[in-house]
């Protein structure tokens, strides 16, 4: 990815906009990258102690990408009420972390790359990066706390930061391959 990244306008995304958007596409190159040769079932697999396989980080990314961008444009009803989810609920949430049957990694991929590709042209299309959207509820935020879309796409690119290394681990786990070194 360049730094001059277009959209379906004629407009190039320059400045802090393409440098956002170029870090969090290196980002997420690592994670995709640790999928790389691997049948849909190595992707399913579980290889150390967590609930996590590499399909199922990449799902849980897209559905968190998803929302977060969501939230930057409609607020906090664009996601659950934490602070009031079932048991119930967040065993049905705990599906994004794991491949279901049917699912192939080919599919998480390309919707992965599909949300991507919507940020981007979010991100190209906001009038202000200092707009905030109250948090939703959640036990881990601070009543009543805001949130600028500078600062979701910067949790978005720490997320995938963090899932690309636990993908790293989980890969070296599998078979011995390294995203790095």
């Amino acid at each position: 990815m360049t730094t001059n990244t277009t959209t379906n306008t004629t407009a190039p995304v320059t400045g802090e906009r393409a440098d956002l958007l170029v870090a969090l596409e290196k980002q997420r190159n690592f994670l995709r990258f640790t999928t790389r040769d691997l049948t849909d079932e190595q992707a399913g697999l579980r290889t150390c102690a967590s609930e996590l396989c590499l399909g199922g980080l990449i799902k849980h990314m897209t559905s968190g990408e998803r929302s977060w961008t969501n939230f930057i444009v409609q607020g906090p009803s664009a996601m659950p009420d934490f602070a009031a989810m079932t048991e119930a609920d967040f065993a049905r949430r705990a599906d994004e972390f794991r491949m279901l049957p049917g699912e192939t990694l080919a599919g998480v991929l390309a919707e992965y790359a599909e949300v991507a590709r919507r940020t981007a042209e979010l991100v190209a299309a906001l009038p202000d990066l200092d707009a905030a959207q109250p948090l939703p509820r959640a036990p881990w935020f601070e009543a009543g706390a805001e949130w600028s879309a500078r600062r979701v796409l910067l949790h978005i690119l720490a997320e995938t930061a963090q899932h690309a290394g636990h993908a790293d681990i989980i890969r070296e786990s599998l078979d011995g391959a390294k995203s790095m070194g």
